[in-house]
């Protein structure tokens, strides 16, 4: 977002982010100016490098849009990735801005260890606030400081992706972006591959990709797309492949995560060695856990009417699944 932000303001920065958006169709490039954005998290640097990546990265704006506890194999708890956010955060010049939101009390404990830049805070009673327009998130009110900056109406949804855009316009704004012209550029912005990306729609069937692979991230994707569609059927197809999902660190969050769906499949890979099956049977909503993709493609178009928005998720291939699901949809619409 923050990259589209400054490429739309005609800055030609470089970037390196995470994913593809659709935007630019790469997801790095060098760029023609002083400004570079990198999309960074805590993950060690390399095998022979176990400080976090973004410790390397020196920046002059920083955004901390949120932190929980993930990658189980490299650390041992919460408060070791928040040691590498203290780092981090020492990292940003005096001259800098740290923009966080309110409220989270992961970061405020990192942020309470010491903040040596300028600090803006997002949500709440914050700097920074948004007002829906539509309780999906697809159109909002951007203020700062008690006055309104402009107005976001874009394709996208869920309140994870207002924060992330209301973000980016915070940290454009410290390198002489408007804010009203961010608003325009996230008008603009077209998504990023693999982040509820549609691929489909076939006889009333949407089919979504979807990179969400941690509890959290599942609830958000959901509550998004149940704003946008109300009370229409939503499938979840969820593949628990992480590391710290295949080491189980939040397997009592699973079931409650998906509850915004009316239906749930989960397909357990054959390396996880805790039951799937136990964790998930009494959720509330109805699960089903499959180890074959062939049988869960098969449960999947039994489940797939008119009106229906299936929604896949996983952070690798699949197996091929979404294909296979799209290919298999259009088969039965062609009779």
């Amino acid at each position: 977002m923050l990259a589209w932000i400054l490429e739309y303001a005609g800055m030609k920065p470089g970037f390196l982010i995470g994913g593809v958006p659709s935007n630019f169709e790469v997801s790095a490039r060098l760029g023609d100016s002083p400004f570079f954005v990198v999309e960074a998290d805590e993950y060690d640097s390399a095998f022979f490098d176990k400080r976090s990546k973004f410790v390397h990265y020196r920046p002059h704006t920083a955004i901390l849009n949120n932190l929980e506890f993930d990658h189980a194999d490299i650390f041992a708890d919460l408060n070791a990735i928040q040691t590498q956010f203290h780092h981090f955060v020492r990292t940003v010049p005096g001259t800098g801005l740290i923009v966080a939101p309110v409220g989270d009390e992961n970061i405020q404990e990192v942020l309470d260890r010491g903040c040596w830049s300028e600090l803006q805070s997002m949500g709440g009673q914050g700097d920074w606030t948004t007002a829906l327009i539509e309780n999906d998130g697809s159109t909002f009110n951007v203020s700062f400081q008690g006055e309104q900056q402009g107005t976001v109406c874009w394709g996208q949804t869920g309140m994870h992706n207002v924060a992330n855009g209301l973000a980016a316009i915070a940290a454009a704004r410290h390198v002489g972006v408007k804010p009203v012209v961010a608003c325009e550029a996230l008008c603009q912005f077209l998504g990023v591959k693999r982040r509820m990306e549609k691929l489909a729609t076939i006889n009333g069937v949407s089919v979504y990709d979807d990179f969400a692979h941690h509890p959290t991230a599942i609830a958000t994707t959901l509550e998004g797309l149940r704003n946008k569609v109300g009370s229409e059927e939503i499938i979840a197809v969820i593949e628990p492949r992480s590391n710290t999902m295949k080491l189980g660190i939040h397997k009592s969050q699973l079931a409650n995560s998906t509850r915004l769906a009316n239906q749930v499949l989960w397909y357990q890979p054959e390396n996880i060695d805790w039951s799937l099956s136990e964790v998930v049977g009494d959720g509330p909503v109805s699960a089903e856990v499959l180890n074959d993709i062939d049988t869960l493609l098969e449960h999947t178009l039994e489940k797939a009417r008119k009106r229906a928005h299936i929604v896949i998720m996983s952070n690798g291939g699949f197996s091929g699944f979404h294909g296979k699901l799209v290919k298999a949809l259009e088969a039965r619409a062609n009779g």
